[in-house]
Order: C-alpha cells, then structure tokens, then sequence
C-alpha cells in the first residue's frame, strides 16, 4: 500500500487544483452580469461582459480537461492497487 502514496499525493494534488478551479469558478460566475445592453448609454459593459465570458470560457474547458484527468488517473491508480493485490505472493489462501 505505501508503494501507492506517491500516486495518491499526485491525485491528491491534481483534485485540490480541480477544486479550487472549481471555487474560483463560481466567484467569477457571481461577477456576470446577464443583462443585454442594447442602449448606446450601456456600451461600455459591453467589453467588460465579453472579458468575463471568455475567462469563464477557458475555466470551463481546463476545469473539464482536469476532472477527466483526476478520474483516470484515481482509476489507474485502482486498476493497479488492484492487480498487484492479485499478484501479491506473500498471501496464501489456504
């Protein structure tokens, strides 16, 4: 089991980036102002709600690349927990 904590420190650490992504996330999300501004009056919002959508946008696409990559890795990481607890000869069954 200790050869695995490496491994799980890793995913440990690649959850917590996920997490706080995730934090981070929705304290920009609170900043969004979904409104449509049409009047000349309300122009200036205008590059403000393009900046904010844009940073949304590329959270959105590594916080998906990240969680993929946290959940394959945990898998790999129980795939081979799992193999070497088979492999294991210092268990005799009977």
């Amino acid at each position: 089991m200790t050869i695995f904590l490496p491994y799980i420190a890793g995913w440990g650490v690649l959850t917590t980036v996920v997490v706080i992504l995730a934090i981070y996330r929705r304290r920009l999300d609170l900043r969004v102002d979904e409104t449509l501004h049409v009047l000349d009056s309300q122009a200036s919002a205008i590059p403000a709600q393009a900046e904010v959508a844009k940073k949304l946008a590329v959270i959105d696409r590594w916080g998906k690349i990240l969680t993929v990559l946290s959940v394959l890795y945990l898998l790999g990481i129980a795939a081979a927990y799992i193999y070497s607890s088979f492999n294991d000869t210092s268990i005799r069954l009977g």
